[in-house]
């Protein structure tokens, strides 16, 4: 893709001015993400998406996520972070659809899980007033789902390792808090992931810390393992951390 061979040229290009911590550096923290589904998605030979609120009667979920990162003084070396998220819904409701080339009618069921893992490496642009960063992100996305009514069902699954681009930029207004926002996102043959979040975090002096901000992550999927999708999640989180 030609957005990624720019991205990884302006990475070398930019690679002797990396900022560096001063020494090893190591977090761990969770929370919950209090998240709301809009979208549909369909099997590639049906006519017409399911609408995920509609049809499926998904609704607001509160879900779990893990984050831990270290961050190191060596030069040029990444530092290393790793994401965890599970995005379950499930509904059941009258509806009259169809998926797969079958008519789902009557009292429907359906579940949903997407189990999300996140291995990012990245660097420090900046690590002072004003932080950035910038990195490459290799997203495991596990999509498992299934669909019943009184005479049909489906279950299914669709497995993708995606590559994606990250950026982070904030500032520390004073010592202990910071404003940032963060991007993950990439695009490619009709298909795209993007996960952006905007939070406050402040770090006391006792190693904890406590975040709280607004995450949106859209996955579109143009007949990936014959499915198309297009689901968004969104809303507001709240977190903790240890900090060393």
């Amino acid at each position: 893709m030609k957005t990624t061979r720019l991205f990884i040229a302006t990475v070398i290009a930019t690679l002797p001015a990396v900022a560096t911590a001063d020494f090893l550096g190591f977090s761990v923290g969770g929370g919950v993400w209090n998240s709301a589904p809009e979208g549909g998605f369909r099997r590639t030979v049906d006519p017409a998406p399911v609408d995920v609120k509609d049809s499926l009667y998904w609704d607001t979920e509160s879900r779990g996520y893990i984050s831990a990162s270290f961050e190191h003084f060596v030069p040029l070396v990444p530092n290393v972070r790793v994401n965890l998220v599970s995005l379950d819904q499930s509904g059941s409701g009258p509806a009259n659809f169809t998926f797969d080339g079958t008519t789902y009618s009557g009292v429907v069921s359906n579940e949903l899980k997407v189990e999300q893992s996140d291995l990012l490496l990245y660097w420090e642009l900046l690590d002072n007033i004003v932080s950035l960063d910038f990195g490459l992100d290799a997203r495991l996305l596990n999509i498992d789902y299934s669909i019943r009514d009184a005479s049909n069902s489906i279950t299914d699954s669709v497995s993708q390792t995606v590559p994606m681009l990250y950026a982070m930029v904030g500032a520390s207004p004073w010592f202990g808090l910071q404003l940032s926002a963060e991007a993950y996102y990439i695009s490619a043959g009709g298909n795209e992931v993007s996960d952006y979040s905007a939070k406050i975090s402040y770090t006391t002096d006792f190693l904890v810390g406590f975040e709280a901000g607004y995450r949106s992550e859209k996955i579109v999927l143009d007949d990936v393992d014959n499915t198309v999708a297009d689901l968004t999640f969104k809303g507001p989180f709240l977190g903790a951390y240890l900090k060393f």
